[in-house]
């Protein structure tokens, strides 16, 4: 039962099937298909939402007497435009990662080299650091600002 993993379709296979894994099958075949799908589901997710999100505002452009009204309305537009705005840098990032599965990069630290992991790669498919990089970015962030 160890390695059913090898009999399933990629875009079958559950991140539990993923993480148990040997370490010596890290970036094979099958996992960089699998983070492939992940990260195309991701992709077409906000692209469906941003479909969405320019037909809302279409929807919302009425003219309301009310001011208190308009200003409820011209507050949640501007969310949602900020939410839009986080995922348009998100889609760069995973269009990156597929670029990088493609080039056979994908899942390796972009500032050591060694393994990310597949357990930081499922809860973030376009992480391009390891967890200890990332902490010394960030730690270096706060210590001298960007």
């Amino acid at each position: 039962m160890k390695n059913n993993w090898k009999k399933k379709a990629p875009d079958t296979l559950t991140d539990e099937e993923v993480l148990a894994m040997p370490d010596s099958e890290y970036m094979n075949d099958v996992q960089l298909a699998f983070f492939r799908h992940k990260l195309l589901l991701l992709r077409d997710d906000i692209l469906n939402n941003a479909g969405e999100t320019a037909e809302n505002l279409r929807e919302g452009a009425t003219v309301v007497p009310d001011p208190a009204d308009r200003a409820t309305i011209e507050e949640e537009h501007a969310l949602e435009l900020r939410t839009r705005d986080r995922e348009r840098k998100l889609l760069k990032k995973i269009e990156q990662s597929i670029q990088q599965i493609d080039a056979g990069e994908y899942g390796y630290c972009d500032e050591t080299g060694e393994p990310i992991g597949v357990a930081r790669l499922i809860a973030r498919p376009t992480a391009t650091l390891s967890l200890e990089a990332q902490q010394r970015r960030e730690m270096r962030q706060k210590m001298f600002g960007n």
